[in-house]
């Protein structure tokens, strides 16, 4: 101890020693102490001396200290001491005022120290350990130690932790710290852990990140908080910028209507202070990540979607309309509206309809455009309108119409200002800036618009008393011609490359503007000289554009002109300026030094209103037209003519194909119909199957009860005939009476047959009205089937006339009987009544004569029912027939379908040949340098784009 008191402060007798042997003698006494209380010590005089003697302490002391870290896990303080220590060796202090080469040196130097420390990995995993302590004095330096070693060597320490089990959820852990300072120093070193690592943001984000960050938001007041909300709102986008995936995630998990309530500021905007303004600036940029032009179309428009639903771009245009708000939250503002509504129609009509709170009230978008050309106004704010106007006109068809309509005479109201007024104004303004930014927007308003670029032909303006109006497109071409004049207006090169994207934009694929355009006589002469002469590094990019602008009038000229013709522009070119010449002038565009600036994103983004020379679409329009303008101008006339003829050849061609197809598409039809048509047959055919089942089984079940007729019939005639015999005997036997009663009962038995017989013909009679009724639905019964029918009606028609034949015998036996009767009486009136008898036997005669009219009427019945079985295999005769000829008209389509297939093969054979012929002439328009474009694009494309081609 009393060694340690010297070294430190101590008064020594002899030479101080130096401060590497202090060093070195304390790091001998943390190796060698067995003394926790020693160690101690050592390790917190090495903490005093390592900011003093930075470059000793890590170079004798580093690893003694990683033995601290792994060994006295048990002390707190010691651990704290520890990590301090590494800290001061490890932090580039940032705070402390040094000269350049100071401040590189201590860069280089806790660098080298950050990477001797990662060297082994198990320290960072030591570390993230240490960091699960919850002791104060061991969680804090942790944390700061840890941020260090990641500001100095980030993606190494990164990848550390990313494999490390469980290492970003410790981390996460620091977030939920009742301790603030802890938990504040926890978010700067997820800003750092989460830098450039799209793995480790995935995994805070999926770790309950935005819950947390945006519960510490609202707790610290929002925009209102201090500088944890910025801490907060840094880790957020770093969680959320470029991440596909994070962005998704905060989507679906409704975080974007928690950031309504930040934009929500009161009327009194004064006295704004830097940390709000910081904060708002902030929470602005997160809006804008979530709906940046770079995403997916989908993500983007789904968060739009929700932004509107939500209420926040409400929110926004009310920041937006507000008075008293700092010019460059406004900006910032104005900048995110354009972004959250650019390609959203609903959201791009509601911003149509937001108001200004002014007297008259007027639209928000006449209120910008009156900032974006009025030179007073700051720079990037006029250049963020400008951007906003883009995106409300981007892929809004119906916006565009509204902004040209407040340009045409029949909607322009004196008593207001209209969005059209202000861009004539500002197109015309002695203000270079107004002049290109009320250009492009105007271009923007014509973009892809065939219809708009066409009702602005009809746009006149007044130029001054006394003289006719003169159309918009006229008055830019005279300002374009007129050079002297332009210079004395203190127009420069920015209001010339202004006029000329916008008329570029405006002719571009308009035929009719293109016409109007060289109607002008003094706009090809102006244009040709332009492009000729030599002119300084500034006027290059005019030359490239008037040279552009000359090739649109080429490449969609309709030939309407004698004087201009394609050919005799072309003519023009190779006498005035040379082939060669023009197309290296259309190449200044490209070559320009802002052209890749631009073409990058679409906000307009300049560091002074001097290099604000292009647009974004306007690159791509470059970009799309100087290879077609290049091929177009090289083509000689005979080249074209063979063009031309091609094309005609082609066109033939596609004639061709196409009455092929529809006559394939015919046939096909016709094939179908065919098809159903079988089908539909097919199963009528299965209907006739099942009811020609149907009928056999009731065939079936009528010859049963025939057979069932039978047998009862056969019994009867026995037992007739055992009754004649009994009857016999007992004349014999002389037992009259006896037989004579036995005979009563068996004529009322056979009465009873009778009966039965009578209602079993007539449910016979029946069935066969039935089958006589069901014989039309037969008409398409097959034939074998009918004939089987026929042989089964022949087999019951002997049934019938045996059931007959037995009838009439049964008739005989019954006369027979009558005749025994007879015979009766005298044998039985000696020895009974006669008069009784003689009445016995007038009521047997006269029941006996009744069953044989019975007999009779059953007998007709039978011959009525035979006739009915010819009139029904009369019918099936004609069903035969019927069957006969259903089977002819099904060869003859089957014969039909067959030479339809064979007509088919034919066709595909025609159209192979052809589709050879055209792949030759498309071998030939390549070898002549013209771009051909493929069967599918021709068939598909548009009837303008036919127009086009053909002009």
């Amino acid at each position: 101890m009393n060694f340690i008191r010297g070294v430190i402060g101590g008064q020594g007798a002899g030479p101080q020693p130096s401060g590497a042997e202090t060093i070195q003698k304390l790091c001998d006494r943390v190796a060698s102490s067995t003394l926790l209380e020693d160690r101690r010590d050592a390790v917190r005089a090495l903490k005093s001396l390592s900011k003093k003697y930075r470059m000793e302490v890590g170079t004798q002391a580093m690893d003694h200290l990683i033995t601290i870290l792994q060994t006295d896990r048990s002390d707190s303080e010691i651990l704290g001491y520890a990590l301090d220590t590494l800290y001061n060796i490890i932090c580039n202090d940032e705070e402390e005022e040094q000269d350049e080469a100071a401040q590189k040196q201590a860069d280089d130097l806790g660098a080298q120290f950050t990477e001797a420390f990662i060297q082994d990995p198990e320290h960072i995993t030591l570390l993230l350990t240490l960091l699960e302590e919850f002791d104060f004095h061991v969680r804090w330096p942790g944390v700061k130690l840890l941020t260090a070693l990641l500001k100095n060597q980030g993606v190494q320490v990164q990848g550390i932790i990313l494999v490390s089990p469980m290492g970003v959820s410790r981390l996460m852990d620091l977030l939920a710290d009742s301790r603030e300072v802890i938990r504040n120093d926890g978010l700067l070193l997820l800003q750092q852990l989460t830098k450039g690592n799209a793995a480790i943001q995935k995994i805070v984000a999926f770790e309950n990140a935005f819950e947390r960050l945006l519960d510490i938001i609202t707790e610290e007041g929002s925009s209102d908080g201090g500088i944890v909300v910025e801490d907060c709102l840094l880790l957020l986008l770093n969680l959320l910028k470029n991440n596909s995936s994070n962005q998704n995630f905060f989507k679906e998990g409704s975080y974007i209507q928690r950031m309504k309530p930040w934009f929500e500021v009161g009327d009194d905007n004064s006295g704004w202070s830097a940390q709000k303004v910081t904060n708002l600036h902030l929470m602005l940029q997160l809006v804008r990540v979530m709906v940046s032009p770079v995403n997916s179309p989908g993500a983007t428009a789904s968060c739009q979607k929700s932004m509107f639903q939500c209420g926040l771009l409400q929110q926004l245009c009310t920041i937006l309309m507000a008075t008293g708000v700092p010019a460059d939250i406004l900006t910032e503002t104005i900048n995110t509206v354009s972004e959250v509504i650019r390609g959203s129609q609903i959201n791009q009509d509601y911003f149509a309809s937001v108001n200004a709170p002014s007297n008259p009230p007027r639209p928000a978008i006449v209120v910008l455009l009156m900032s974006m050309v009025n030179d007073r106004q700051p720079f990037v704010l006029r250049c963020a309108v400008l951007y906003c106007f883009q995106c409300f006109l981007y892929k809004n068809q119906k916006g565009q119409g509204e902004i040209v309509a407040t340009l045409l005479p029949s909607t322009i109201d004196a008593n207001s200002i209209s969005a059209g007024q202000l861009l004539c104004g500002g197109l015309f303004s002695p203000d270079s800036l107004s002049n290109w930014c009320a250009a492009v927007a105007l271009a923007h308003a014509l973009q892809d618009n065939l219809t708009q670029k066409e009702q602005l032909l009809r746009v006149q303006l007044a130029t001054s008393l006394g003289k006719p109006p003169v159309s918009l497109l006229q008055q830019c071409t005279n300002i374009l011609s007129q050079g002297d004049k332009i210079t004395r207006r203190g127009s420069k090169v920015q209001t010339r490359v202004g006029l000329l994207i916008l008329l570029c934009t405006w002719i571009n694929n308009c035929p009719i503007a293109v016409t109007h355009f060289l109607h002008n006589q003094e706009n090809v002469p102006f244009l040709t000289a332009q492009i000729s002469e030599n002119l300084g590094e500034d006027e290059r990019l005019v030359q490239g554009l008037c040279a552009l602008l000359l090739g649109i009038c080429i490449y969609y000229n309709d030939n309407s002109l004698e004087n201009y013709t394609k050919e005799k522009l072309k003519q023009l070119i190779e006498k005035r300026i040379g082939k060669e010449n023009f197309v290296e002038k259309l190449g200044f565009i490209t070559k320009h030094e802002l052209y890749s600036r631009a073409a990058q994103k679409p906000q307009p983004v300049f560091p002074s209103p001097e290099q604000m020379l292009f647009d974004h679409e306007f690159t791509k329009l470059v970009k799309e037209l100087e290879g077609v303008i290049t091929k177009a101008v090289h083509k000689s006339s005979e080249e074209e003519k063979k063009e031309e003829e091609v094309k005609k050849t082609l066109e033939q061609h596609d004639n061709i194909v196409t009455q092929y197809k529809e006559l394939i598409r015919e046939q096909d039809a016709q094939i179908q119909e065919l098809k159903e048509q079988v089908t539909s047959m097919t199963s009528q055919n299965e209907k006739l199957q099942t009811t020609i089942t149907q009928q056999l089984s009731q065939i079936q079940q009528h010859k049963d009860q025939y057979n069932i007729l039978k047998l009862k019939l056969g019994k009867e005639s026995q037992s007739q005939s055992h009754v004649s015999d009994q009857a016999d005997g007992s004349q014999v036997n002389g037992m009259q009476i006896e037989e004579l009663t036995q005979l009563r009962e068996e004529l009322d038995e056979l009465r009873q047959q009778h009966t039965l017989l009578q209602t079993q013909l007539s449910d016979k009679d029946t069935l066969i009205n039935t089958l006589r009724s069901d014989a039309p639905d037969t008409t398409e019964r097959p034939a074998s089937d009918n004939s089987e029918l026929i042989q089964e009606l022949e087999a019951l028609r002997s049934q019938v006339q045996s059931q007959s034949a037995e009838i009439g015998q049964l008739k005989s036996e019954n006369q027979d009987l009558l005749r025994k009767a007879e015979t009766l009486p005298s044998a039985a009136h000696s020895d009974t009544d006669g008069s009784s008898d003689s009445t016995k036997m007038t009521e047997l005669e006269s029941r006996l004569g009744s069953q044989t009219a019975e007999s009779e009427r059953l007998k007709e019945e039978v011959r009525s029912l035979s006739d009915s079985r010819k009139e029904l295999e009369q019918q099936l005769a004609s069903v035969n027939s019927t069957v006969a000829i259903l089977q002819t008209e099904k060869s003859k389509l089957q014969t039909e379908v067959q030479e339809s297939k064979k007509e088919q093969d034919d066709l595909l054979m025609l159209l192979a040949d052809q589709d050879q012929k055209i792949q030759s002439l498309k071998l030939k328009l390549k070898d002549l340098g013209q771009a051909v474009e493929d069967d599918d694009d021709l068939d598909t494309r548009d009837p303008t784009d036919e127009d086009d081609d053909d002009d």
